[in-house]
């Protein structure tokens, strides 16, 4: 008779702890270039690893506001010069 210790799932903790850094790095990145896409990756990722309930929530949190920053640093741009596209 062989026992082996039962399987232990960590992959989708693991998973979740990564969603949240992703979403920090992505907001932040968002910040300078892809506002208009890395905004929403942002925050999805983001309400993915609270909803799922990540260790790193303060990251998640953290993404989640730099995501919906993107898009508020979007719309300022727009309603400055009227156009998607913006240049420093």
């Amino acid at each position: 008779m062989h026992l082996t210790a039962p399987a232990t799932r960590r992959t989708g903790i693991r998973d979740t702890d990564g969603m949240a850094v992703a979403s920090f790095v992505l907001g932040l990145l968002g910040l300078l270039v892809f506002n208009v896409f890395l905004g929403p990756v942002a925050i999805t990722l983001a309400s993915i690893a609270l909803w799922r309930g990540t260790r790193r929530r303060g990251r998640a949190l953290l993404g989640l506001g730099l995501g919906v920053a993107d898009l508020l640093v979007l719309v300022a741009f727009v309603q400055a010069d009227n156009t998607v596209s913006w240049s420093f």
